[in-house]
């Protein structure tokens, strides 16, 4: 008998937007959701989306099915259906991972399995990652003969160091959910059937902040990560935020005992 998830039908990434919460979820489960090449062009355009819409908060990258991500379509290497960034192809794969990263929004990966190749990118450069219990992670560049792109390599640096980035891309381990959470990778590892509550949790937490503010830290936090901190950008900022109607609204709801009603993005 087919599995399930051989029987659902496999789309291009699903974009939902509810409740001042984005979800986009990677759906070709019977392919363990990997990339496509027209997907970029899609993941891309839900990303733009997402940033244009005042009333979004947070978003949510998750998977159907069993597996999270394997990464770009190994089939699309082998026929050389790579994107180069040339006018009327499909974005390069790092070029929708950076912007993913870079979104002024806070975004949580909601890994519903295991994670690979390029999906481990995808997931590193969200804010969050919360992980079930049997989740994976493998990176089989070196493998398939591949250098990665340079601001994957510098994500990993960056967020996991040195020793797990040369781990992962040079001897190419794989890592348990609990190895994933030891270096770092996993802020959660969580049982399947509680992976949605708590990712619910989580996003309800983030959203509840001033959108304002919480961009800007993000901001912020990002750049000193890279060593690129501006700093008479971040204390403009700071004294900014200080005169603005989100720190008044913020004070008297403090005082007031009650949550306070901040404004859009």
């Amino acid at each position: 008998m087919p599995s399930a998830e051989s029987a659902q039908p496999a789309t291009p990434p699903v974009l939902a937007v509810e409740g001042g919460r984005a979800t986009v979820r990677l759906n070709r489960p019977a392919q363990h959701n990997r990339i496509e090449p027209d997907d970029l062009r899609t993941l891309l355009a839900h990303l733009d989306a997402v940033a244009a819409d005042p009333t979004v908060r947070v978003l949510v990258l998750t998977g159907t099915g069993r597996t999270f991500c394997a990464g770009y379509d190994i089939g699309a290497l082998a026929r050389g259906d790579v994107p180069v960034g040339d006018a009327g192809t499909p974005p390069q794969f790092g070029d929708v991972v950076d912007r993913l990263e870079d979104l002024d929004l806070p975004t949580i990966a909601a890994l519903n399995g295991g994670v690979f190749g390029g999906g481990t990118d995808l997931a590193l450069a969200c804010d969050f990652r919360i992980g079930v219990e049997g989740a994976r992670m493998f990176m089989p560049a070196a493998r398939l003969g591949l250098q990665y792109y340079a601001s994957g390599q510098r994500r990993y640096v960056e967020r996991l160091g040195l020793a797990a980035a040369k781990r992962l891309f040079l001897a190419g381990e794989t890592l348990d959910a609990d190895a994933m959470r030891s270096i770092g990778y996993l802020d959660e590892v969580v049982p399947a059937d509680r992976l949605a509550t708590r990712v619910d949790a989580l996003a309800a937490s983030l959203a509840a902040g001033a959108p304002a503010a919480v961009v800007g830290m993000k901001r912020t936090l990002n750049a000193i990560a890279r060593g690129a901190l501006d700093r008479a950008a971040v204390d403009a900022a700071y004294a900014a935020s200080i005169r603005s109607e989100d720190a008044a609204e913020g004070v008297r709801a403090w005082h007031e005992k009650r949550p306070p009603v901040f404004r859009g993005r």
